[in-house]
């Protein structure tokens, strides 16, 4: 993936790094979790996950972003992503540089943090924080065999608290993403016993309608119901049940094509005042940018179409719901 060629040297981005940590104080810091009850009649903050515009480097990613009319972008700062942990450093100012430029500010990321303990996961915040973000994704957990689902929420509520004690020191929003499947969190009401032990500040639930349709049919409400003190940022896309492989399966459809009662969803999140930072995703079939793919299989124009379509969906939906 080819991507413009000016690079921060290391004394630039000293300089950058100081001037981010001198600022911390003056910005004005919001914490979703506590100001979600701003006016939720406001348009959503949108922003377009870069997994599907994997295809571009930093510059034509940004530019295709602002142009599709989104208010920004869910950077992938992960293994595969746009930007690598190991050369956060050197490439995430680049990435910033590029986005601001068409007009995007720093908002998401969806990272592979959650250990504390590891260097790169710290080097991935600390980074992130000095450049502006507000707001990301941690990595996925799963139950190991060898202890109890009781024992692993135990051990993972510890890890969670150290966690937030860190996002609060960098002024950090991290959200674990409900996921189907054997994930932790893809029954939304195993998140509670792990996140609940947080002081829900800075550390919460990127809450996923899809995943929890798909988990929880009809009873998805329940679990929004019970996780929405905790959300702090939401993603967006949809499936219907089908056979594929001669199974049943979730198949992944572009927005108001599937199960997701997207009207009552967001008649529930304006009851709830919950007004948080928004992630398109669109996993469907668009050549292979739907799987991060480098080399597209579709023209990138009708690639831009579907995502310029589910924006729509999305606007106009919340306004009418």
């Amino acid at each position: 993936m080819s991507k413009p060629p000016n690079k921060y040297s290391r004394r630039d981005f000293t300089k950058l790094s100081a001037m981010g940590f001198a600022a911390l104080p003056l910005l004005s810091f919001q914490n979703p979790l506590t100001s979600i009850t701003a006016s939720t009649e406001e348009q959503l903050q949108i922003h377009l996950f870069s997994k599907h515009l994997q295809f571009l480097n930093y510059n034509n990613m940004s530019n295709a972003a602002a142009n599709l009319g989104f208010n920004g972008l869910d950077l992938t700062v992960r293994r595969k992503g746009h930007v690598l942990p190991e050369n956060v450093e050197q490439d995430l100012p680049i990435a910033v540089e590029a986005m601001k430029s068409h007009g995007l500010q720093p908002k998401l990321m969806s990272t592979n943090v959650w250990d504390v303990n590891n260097p790169v996961n710290i080097n991935v915040l600390k980074t992130a924080s000095q450049l502006g973000f507000t707001h990301y994704r941690t990595d996925w957990l799963k139950y190991p065999e060898t202890q109890t689902i009781q024992e692993s929420q135990a051990q993972y509520a510890k890890q969670a608290e150290q966690l937030e004690l860190l996002n609060k020191d960098l002024r950090l929003i991290g959200g674990y993403q409900n996921h189907s499947g054997k994930h932790v969190g893809a029954p939304v009401w195993d998140l509670l016993p792990i996140l609940e032990a947080t002081k829900g500040q800075f550390l919460g639930c990127q809450y996923d309608i899809r995943h929890a349709v798909v988990e929880g049919g009809g009873s998805w409400e329940l679990g929004l119901q019970r996780i929405k003190p905790l959300i702090n940022s939401i993603v967006i896309k949809d499936f219907k049940w089908g056979i594929k492989d001669g199974k049943w399966q979730p198949i992944n459809v572009p927005l108001g094509e599937g199960m997701v009662d997207f009207k009552r969803y967001f008649s529930l999140l304006k009851t709830y005042k919950i007004n948080v930072p928004v992630s398109l995703h669109l996993e469907y079939d668009l050549g292979g940018a739907e799987k991060g793919r480098s080399k597209l299989t579709m023209d990138k124009k009708e690639v831009f179409n579907y995502m310029k379509k589910d924006l729509q969906f999305i606007k106009d939906t919340w306004k009418s719901a």
